[in-house]
């Protein structure tokens, strides 16, 4: 199957066990990677049964189609395949994991600040800041 062909399928079956809408999802700038990891991961057959079979996450799939499904969602959420030890993609992967944006959150270590950022309330306040008395 050519990734041209799948792609488009890859994308709707992610924001099906994902819950992020397409759009969401290739803003990650993703999509083609982890149609590509989860190709090489689950093998062409069960890669294929995954796209032809999965119009709906059902409580009725058999173990192995509901495992193919849970590492397709973990990697979108994670950025990493699923093994012992899971496997991260890239760095980018890492920083536009969906947990992140479920939680409303930047990827720790990933949004460089100036130096002291971190010990500061997100309003801005914190060393360095003009305010005086923050008792440090």
């Amino acid at each position: 199957m050519a990734a041209t062909d799948d792609l488009p399928r890859f994308a709707a079956l992610s924001a099906r066990l994902t819950g992020f809408d397409e759009v969401a999802l290739e803003a990650t700038g993703l999509t083609e990677v982890y149609r590509a990891v989860a190709a090489e991961e689950l093998g062409p057959e069960r890669y294929a049964r995954l796209l032809r079979e999965l119009r709906e996450p059902a409580a009725d799939m058999d173990g192995e189609l509901r495992e193919a499904a849970q590492a397709v969602t973990y990697l979108w959420y994670t950025g990493s395949w699923p093994g012992p030890p899971p496997t991260v993609v890239s760095p980018r992967a890492y920083a536009g994991a969906l947990v992140w944006k479920a939680a409303g959150l930047k990827a720790p270590a990933t949004d460089p600040g100036r130096y002291g950022s971190w010990g500061g309330a997100r309003d801005g306040t914190g060393p360095d800041d003009g305010v005086e008395g923050s008792g440090r």
